[in-house]
């Protein structure tokens, strides 16, 4: 059973759930430098490979509204842990997998699983740090999920090339099963005032009828669709250069590097900088970075490239997710599903649009899509952003005892 909590006030994410954060980012960044292998191994085309990855994505996201449900209705930390002895099991399935076909289900099981963990997380951090630290405390849960997006993106191609592949599924199967156990130790936190007695038609209704959160959903979708679309393809553009998956793993390496460093950034100029300029430089770096693939693809590109898009996530998604976190308090951990399920859903759509392009070798195009889609996205976000903290100036929202 979960341990009963007083009302709490935190500055800081408790440990149990930054490593959590760990191993969910782990688990979905380590396939990225494995594709081209994971495709060889099982005798099918890069765009076939990709399924792995892009069926992950679109069931991390597309379950996204049913956790947050729940864990509105059911608290943060069980559904934390119920899903992470989910992943475990299903983590460990796919490592077992001898065809293309059930391992797409089995990561689609695990995304599924592993979807709970980051956005039950944040909304466990709104529901516990005043809203005038939460972004700083927010980019501490990233630092940590930064840390395993950086081993994921190191060592899976690595060990993937030097081992199997499947060894890069089993380790997050066990470590999501060490967590789903130390999280028994973590409170609850109060429920937000007015949320007692609130069914499913209550907390959906209160999501959808907002406008700005209906905004942010927006803006995160196109996010996830250029960020996260697009990222997967810097290791295969390497692979397809000649490079080996254990190099191409370790040049998007500085991804994980520049997220956690960038993080670390960001959280002393939350406060001081206002949030419309914390989108823009963030919008200006994956904006750039994807242009620098777009003229060129090599190791000191991808390498420069990886370091500005962990830099452009930690400044304009942390600006987002943030802002998601105070646009309905009295259902917080459905938007926050609503949020990281419109971020997935386009990194899906958008993964599996670029499929073919990554077969014909046309890297260039894709690339430099992205970077151009990048600029309206800044601009829409850091606008809106604007708007809405002019319009809420007056209305501030209730903090945590």
């Amino acid at each position: 059973m979960t341990t009963p909590a007083p009302p709490v006030s935190l500055v800081r994410p408790p440990l149990p759930l930054s490593v959590a954060a760990f191993i969910s980012s782990f688990d979905r960044f380590a396939v990225s430098p494995m594709l081209v292998l994971i495709a060889d191994d099982l005798g099918v085309s890069l765009s076939g490979g990709v399924a792995a990855a892009s069926g992950y994505y679109l069931a991390y996201g597309l379950t996204q509204p049913l956790w947050g449900l729940l864990s509105d209705r059911l608290g943060r930390v069980r559904v934390m842990r119920w899903a992470l002895f989910g992943a475990a099991v299903a983590g460990a399935v796919s490592a077992l997998m001898p065809v293309l076909a059930t391992l797409v289900v089995a990561r689609v099981v695990t995304g599924a699983c592993f979807g709970a963990v980051i956005p039950t997380g944040l909304t466990y951090v709104g529901d516990t740090v005043r809203a005038e630290v939460r972004q700083r405390a927010l980019t501490d849960l990233m630092a940590a999920a930064a840390l395993g997006t950086a081993l994921a993106t190191g060592l899976g191609g690595v060990v993937a090339g030097l081992v199997n592949w499947r060894v890069a599924f089993t380790v997050p199967a066990v470590f999501a099963l060490i967590c789903a156990v130390a999280l028994r130790a973590l409170p609850e936190p109060p429920r937000h005032e007015g949320n007692d007695g609130r069914g499913v038609g209550g907390y959906l209704g209160a999501v959808l009828r907002q406008r700005w959160a209906l905004l942010v959903f927006a803006l995160a979708f196109t996010e996830g669709a250029i960020m996260l679309g697009a990222m997967p393809f810097l290791a295969p553009a390497l692979q397809h250069t000649g490079l080996a998956a254990a190099v191409a793993g370790l040049a998007i390496t500085a991804y994980g590097l520049g997220l956690w460093a960038f993080a670390k950034l960001v959280k002393h100029l939350s406060g001081r900088w206002p949030v419309p300029l914390l989108m823009v430089v963030g919008g200006a770096q994956l904006c750039v970075g994807f242009a620098i693939v777009t003229v060129n693809v090599s190791v000191p590109s991808v390498a420069v490239t990886a370091l500005l898009l962990g830099g452009g996530w930690s400044f304009l998604h942390s600006s987002l997710q943030t802002w998601a976190t105070s646009v309905v308090p009295e259902a917080r951990g459905t938007t926050i599903a609503f949020f990281a399920c419109s971020l997935f859903v386009g990194s899906a759509v958008a993964s599996w649009a670029a499929g073919p392009l990554a077969e014909d070798g046309r890297y260039a195009l894709l690339f430099g899509l992205a970077a151009v889609a990048a600029i309206p996205l800044t601009a829409a976000a850091a606008l809106g952003r604007r708007r809405y903290g002019a319009l809420r100036a007056a209305r501030p929202e209730p903090q945590p005892e």
